[in-house]
């Protein structure tokens, strides 16, 4: 049975990751109102990890015999006033998701529940590659976003992104 810190926080977890995927949603309607099916394509593809992740954490603990309870998803609340403030809103939000997932494990690790620290640990790689792929979008807007061809170029590069669902069996 799980501690209940540890279940209330992975509780939780799961209301912030559908969140996430609301916020990637709304990323995707940003750029595809200014003409980004690239970038729009890649926010939805993020979107969709979001909602499995949500999943992961959902199915995790019903294998534990815990009980789930949803609560409301709240509206994105971010204006954004250009493609940067985007990506970095991107940024800023991947290092709190990380955050979020570092004070699950802490409270694990706390009470010894090795079997979450060891569910966990696909989510914290997960979150370097997620804050990775945040800043790697900062960096190639830096350097292409104001020259439109390179602009174009990498919006192709984006729109070429599929999904491919988590491997992380529970």
């Amino acid at each position: 049975m799980l501690n209940s810190k540890v279940h209330a926080l992975i509780n939780d977890q799961i209301n912030k990751e559908f969140y996430s995927a609301y916020l990637y949603l709304d990323f995707s309607n940003y750029f595809k109102a200014h003409g980004l099916d690239g970038f729009a394509n890649w926010y939805m593809i993020q979107a969709q990890e979001e909602r499995d992740h949500a999943m992961l954490f959902y199915t995790y603990l019903q294998n534990e015999n815990m009980t789930v309870t949803l609560e409301a998803i709240a509206k994105p609340d971010k204006i954004f006033t250009d493609h940067m403030s985007v990506l970095e809103a991107g940024l800023e939000h991947e290092r709190y998701v990380t955050s979020l997932i570092n004070d699950i494990y802490g409270a694990a690790y706390d009470v010894r529940d090795f079997r979450t620290m060891q569910f966990l640990d696909w989510f914290v790689k997960e979150q370097g590659e997620e804050e990775t792929n945040a800043n790697d979008m900062i960096s190639k807007m830096e350097l292409f976003g104001s020259d439109p061809k390179s602009l174009y170029m990498l919006n192709q590069e984006l729109a070429a992104r599929v999904y491919t669902a988590p491997s992380l069996v529970l």
